[in-house]
C-alpha cells in the first residue's frame, strides 16, 4: 500500500513530495482498478495547484482585502482581524482518509453492509476548505454607551456583517455555495436571502460551545472553493484556547477514526487503507522527518516553513479600532 509517510525521509520540498506521492499513488490505482484512490489523487492535484501555481492568492486576497476595507470605513469603532490559510498536506490527507473510515464506520455500524462505491465518492465530494479565511471583530469596551451589553452588540455586528459578505463577494467574481440544510440558521437577525448559505455554529452551538458562522464560495477565477468564517473574539478564543481548541478537536478526530472494532479486516479494502494511512499519520514521529524548509524538536515544538503540518498563512491583515490608532500615533 501506498502512503504519504514513505515520502517524507527524503529531503525533498513538499511539492516533490506530493508529486511523487500522487503519482505512485495513481499509477497502483490504476493497475488495481481503485476508484477512490483515483479520487484520492484529484484531491491531492488539488494541493498541488495551489502550491504550484498559487499566483490567484494575490488577486483572492486582493478581493477579500477590498471586504477589509469596506469593514474599516463602515465599522471604524471596531477591532477586526482577517487572517487566511492553506490547510497543510499532513492535515488534509488525515481529512481525506478520516472522512473513508468514519463514513464506512458509521454506515456498516447503522446497515450491518459497506456503502456503495458511489456513495462512498459522493461522500469525498465535499473538500472546501483547502483555503479557508477568518474573520474575528471586537468591539472595545472605550466604545460602549452606557447599559449597553458587549456580547449582544458584537453578536449584532458579526450578523450585519454576515448579511453583506455573500453579495459583496459576489460582485467580485465569487459564487456562494449552498451549506444544504447543515447548522441551518435559526437566528431572526440574519436575513432570509443569505440564510441558506450560512452554516450557524451560533444558533446551532458545536460542541465543547464551538461558535462562528461558516460560509463557502466558489472563485470563478480560481477555480477553487474557499470557506470563511465570521467570529466575535470570544468566539474565537474558545475556538483557539478554550474547551473546543483544534489541538483538542484533532485528538478527538484522531480517536474517532481510531475506531475499527466493528469492521472485519480485509473485509473492505477501502476501510482498511484508509485506516492504515490515517494510523501511520497519527504515530509520526515529527523531529525525524526530513522535509526541506520543516523542523520540529518533538511533535509540539515544531517550525513548519512549508505547510507540511501546520497551515500557511497567506493574508494577515489587523485593524485597530480608531480609538486605538489614535492613541498609538
Amino acid at each position: 500500500m501506498i502512503a504519504l509517510n514513505d515520502y517524507l525521509y527524503s529531503g525533498d520540498t513538499v511539492l516533490r513530495i506530493l508529486q511523487k506521492y500522487s503519482s505512485d499513488l495513481e499509477q497502483e490505482a490504476q493497475k488495481s482498478h481503485n476508484e477512490v484512490d483515483l479520487l484520492h489523487c484529484a484531491f491531492l492535484s488539488q494541493i498541488m495547484d495551489m502550491l504550484e501555481h498559487n499566483d490567484f492568492l494575490t488577486a483572492q486576497s486582493q478581493k477579500i482585502r477590498e471586504f477589509y476595507m469596506y469593514m474599516a470605513k463602515e465599522y471604524p469603532f471596531l477591532a477586526f482581524t482577517f487572517k487566511g490559510r492553506i490547510k497543510s498536506l499532513i492535515r488534509a490527507e488525515e481529512k481525506f482518509n478520516g472522512y473513508i473510515v468514519e463514513y464506512i464506520y458509521d454506515y456498516y455500524e447503522k446497515y450491518h453492509q459497506f456503502p456503495s462505491m458511489e456513495e462512498i465518492k459522493k461522500r469525498l465530494d465535499c473538500f472546501r476548505d483547502l483555503i479557508a479565511y477568518r474573520v474575528v471583530i471586537s468591539l472595545p469596551q472605550c466604545h460602549l454607551k452606557e447599559g449597553q451589553d458587549r456580547e449582544k452588540e458584537e453578536l449584532r455586528y458579526l450578523y450585519e456583517i454576515a448579511n453583506v459578505l455573500p453579495f459583496f463577494m459576489e460582485q467580485r467574481g465569487f459564487r456562494v455555495e449552498s451549506a444544504k440544510g447543515v447548522r441551518a440558521s435559526s437566528s431572526d437577525m440574519l436575513k432570509e436571502a443569505v440564510r441558506p448559505y450560512y452554516r450557524d455554529y451560533i444558533s446551532n452551538e458545536g460542541e465543547y460551545g464551538y461558535r462562528s458562522l461558516h460560509i463557502t464560495f466558489y472563485d470563478d477565477t480560481a477555480k477553487c472553493y474557499m470557506e470563511v468564517q465570521l467570529r466575535t473574539k470570544a468566539m474565537d478564543d474558545n475556538a483557539e484556547i478554550g474547551p473546543a481548541n483544534h489541538l483538542g478537536y484533532e485528538k478527538r478526530q484522531e480517536n474517532e477514526r481510531a475506531r475499527r472494532d466493528v469492521i472485519p479486516v480485509g473485509e473492505c479494502r477501502c476501510f482498511d487503507e484508509a485506516y492504515e494511512r490515517g494510523m501511520r499519520l497519527q504515530q509520526l514521529e515529527l523531529a525525524k522527518l526530513d522535509v526541506n524548509m520543516f523542523s520540529a524538536a518533538n511533535n509540539s515544538l515544531i517550525n513548519d516553513g512549508c505547510g507540511l503540518y501546520r497551515g500557511r498563512l497567506i493574508l494577515p491583515y489587523e485593524h485597530l479600532s480608531r480609538f486605538q490608532s489614535d492613541l498609538s500615533s
